[in-house]
């Protein structure tokens, strides 16, 4: 059976989680899936131990200055450079969460300042819009069902596309046999990668071997693979272009059929 926490390691995890530079958008019926990419997006962060301490327990408590006999919170210019960072990071953390949130959502939890409140608050009301076990299931099953390949996207994107929808699967314990991965993996690519997919199809290890060693064989022929592409829309464009040209009518030959008909030499 397959699990993708047998090969990915935490660093391959978080290329994943920030592989778009964006935090990953919440899916109301898929909130573990979120909660998990989310910390995964974090450590991938500049200063990513600091914004996971403010998300997990507090922000920094502003530390305070006796001045003209009144004790009053220190300006930001005043913090110690460590200070600094830490207040950075606590709204770093808070604006993460945030940008992850959809607009409905976001709207219920937009005037929380600190990340703690946040990470708390927000799977509330998730407990009653969550789907049950087997319908988050099958949505997930579907979403591996009509997994394809989007025109523009490199094969580096399709296959982190391909691997957070595992990584989702793998967290709500779906199990999937190695086969099955694979070969979703490879039949969704386009028509250009045929001739690698047939290759890699024939090898005799191909059952057992984890999709992603499938992703970086594959990689190493992506510039082949553009040629192929490439190739092929200049014959299309050729037979089109020659097809275009046979059903229309020869104009000299038109001229010869008028010039001899008979009726024109009386």
């Amino acid at each position: 059976m397959f699990s993708l926490s047998q090969k990915n390691t935490l660093a391959e995890y978080t290329i994943l989680s920030g592989a778009d530079n964006r935090p990953p958008m919440l899916d109301k019926d898929l909130y573990d899936s979120w909660n998990s990419r989310m910390r995964l997006y974090m450590q991938n962060r500049e200063h990513r131990r600091m914004i996971l301490e403010s998300v997990e327990h507090s922000p920094l408590i502003w530390p305070t200055i006796k001045e003209n006999k009144e004790i009053r919170t220190k300006k930001y210019a005043e913090l110690s450079a460590a200070e600094k960072i830490q207040a950075d990071c606590d709204m770093k953390a808070t604006n993460i969460i945030l940008q992850g949130l959809q607009s409905n959502i976001y709207s219920l939890f937009n005037h929380h300042r600190f990340a703690k409140d946040l990470w708390e608050r927000i799977p509330l009301p998730m407990q009653g819009t969550s789907l049950t076990k087997q319908k988050r299931e099958c949505k997930l099953y579907d979403a591996f069902d009509k997994f394809a390949h989007i025109k523009v996207e490199s094969l580096h994107q399709y296959y982190l596309r391909f691997t957070q929808l595992i990584n989702d699967m793998n967290i709500y314990n779906m199990k999937l046999e190695q086969f099955q991965v694979n070969t979703k993996f490879l039949n969704s690519l386009p028509s250009k990668w045929s001739k690698f997919v047939t290759d890699v199809k024939h090898v005799k290890d191909f059952h057992t071997t984890k999709f992603y060693q499938l992703h970086v064989y594959l990689q190493q022929h992506e510039i082949h693979a553009n040629e192929v592409r490439l190739l092929r829309e200049r014959n299309q464009d050729l037979i089109a272009f020659m097809e275009n040209q046979q059903m229309s009518p020869p104009h000299f030959n038109t001229y010869q059929s008028s010039y001899n008909n008979p009726q024109l030499q009386q």
